[in-house]
């Protein structure tokens, strides 16, 4: 099967340089409407959904080959190579910052720039890595979506998306992981909030924008800081924007500081 049509891939946009977006966890393409289109006179776009979101090819799932991010990067390696893409610029939200790292290290080529959006390379406390939760916060999460997905997704969407202001983001959020397939669901969340990319950052050779959100429940100030302190040629862009997804509740600021660094560079 095509990649093309495996994740849904749509190109839109004009200009030499591409730009790919990759939607975060329980996401699909649609969360990058206010973001991608403000890219389009200038870029050629590319936006996806990862196989088990959005319109998606259910059927391309693997269990084992989708059992860790690096089974994610490499759909994102075949859907680059499909559209010969080199230099691309990658911008990944939350799980998807990991595998734009960890396609950036095995193809390098194929990339000019990474934008991480709320990334974390590790969610559980370590000793003195502080990821934001204990390993007994992530079981129990996950224990919970295992039992119940729908009252799951309703329960922690508000705190994913912060803004207790505007419930309607949170509605969204909510709304976006319950159309997701359950069983899909439940196995990439174990993949996403137990996966640990470390060792992985020093591998990372190709200029990398942090953007950090104020607030972030699943992605705290100091993940931030320790991939700025490990990834080498890293920015760290901190955004006046609350909760874990600027891309829905701050696309002005986020589309801002994405263009401010690429023309810096």
């Amino acid at each position: 099967m095509s990649p093309l049509i495996r994740n849904n891939v749509r190109v839109t946009g004009r200009g030499d340089k591409t730009i790919v977006f990759a939607h975060g966890y329980g996401c699909d393409q649609a969360m990058w409407r206010h973001v991608a289109p403000e890219f389009e006179p200038d870029y050629r776009v590319v936006l996806f959904d990862h196989v088990g979101c959005g319109a998606s090819d259910l059927a391309a799932y693997d269990t084992a080959r989708h059992g860790s991010l690096a089974g994610y990067a490499a759909d994102v390696l075949e859907l680059c190579a499909a559209l010969d893409l080199r230099d691309a610029i990658f911008v990944g939200h939350s799980v998807s910052a990991m595998i734009g790292v960890l396609a950036a290290i095995a193809e390098p080529e194929r990339f000019s720039r990474l934008v991480l959006v709320a990334p974390s390379p590790c969610y559980i406390n370590e000793g003195a890595y502080v990821g934001g939760f204990e390993r007994g916060d992530i079981d129990s999460l996950l224990d919970f979506l295992d039992d119940n997905y729908l009252g799951w997704a309703k329960a922690i969407a508000p705190t994913v998306m912060g803004n207790a202001d505007r419930p309607e983001l949170a509605g969204e959020l909510a709304n976006s992981f319950c159309r997701t397939d359950p069983d899909i669901a439940k196995r990439f969340a174990r993949v996403t909030f137990l996966s640990d990319n470390r060792a992985d950052l020093p591998n990372l050779r190709i200029p990398s924008l942090i953007l950090q959100c104020a607030n972030d429940a699943l992605a705290p100030d100091s993940v931030g800081v320790y991939l700025n302190e490990r990834l080498e040629g890293s920015t760290l862009t901190r955004l006046a924007a609350t909760g874990h997804c600027p891309n829905l509740s701050a696309p002005q600021e986020t589309m801002a500081a994405i263009r401010s660094w690429l023309a810096a560079a």
